[in-house]
């Protein structure tokens, strides 16, 4: 009896480890994805105004 007991606290140890790992994971992906696409969002926006620019570039008033 004392085996399983035994037994189940190291296993029940190693799967909060488990789970608390698997959450921070999700977590960096999650703000990974985020600061991806803000990034890319600035990018687009840079862009546009780099050809918005350009596209006025040697035109005259």
């Amino acid at each position: 009896m004392n085996n399983a007991v035994s037994f189940a606290n190291v296993f029940l140890s190693y799967l909060l480890a488990f789970i608390v790992f698997g959450i921070c994971i999700v977590a960096a992906v999650m703000i990974g994805i985020k600061a991806r696409k803000s990034k890319n969002k600035k990018e687009e926006l840079a862009s546009a105004v780099s050809n918005v620019d350009s596209a006025y570039v040697g035109k005259k008033d």
